[in-house]
């Protein structure tokens, strides 16, 4: 296996040669390249890959994440307890 094919969103199954060829393209922020991508757009909301997203946009563009919009975390669903769900008060 190579380094390129190593999944770094695994909500959105997108790898390491996809944001690097994405970033180097398109000379994208971390927003342009989650945006580009989906990386960071799945059931976790980017909290595994967000600072992998960062340091690759850091790493492409040499421009520090300034985050003015920043890469919010968005959970698609609410917590709620045991007790609810199985119906008992």
């Amino acid at each position: 296996m190579d380094q390129l094919s190593t999944i770094i969103c695994r909500c959105e199954e997108v790898t390491l040669g996809e944001l690097l060829k994405t970033a180097q393209a398109h000379q994208c922020s971390s927003r342009e390249l989650k945006l580009r991508t989906r990386a960071g757009m799945g059931y976790c909301g980017g909290r595994t890959c967000r600072s992998l997203i960062d340091a690759i946009a850091y790493q492409t563009t040499d421009q520090v994440p300034t985050h003015s919009v920043p890469l919010g975390y968005q959970p698609p669903v609410r917590p709620i307890s045991f007790a609810l769900l199985g119906g008992g008060k």
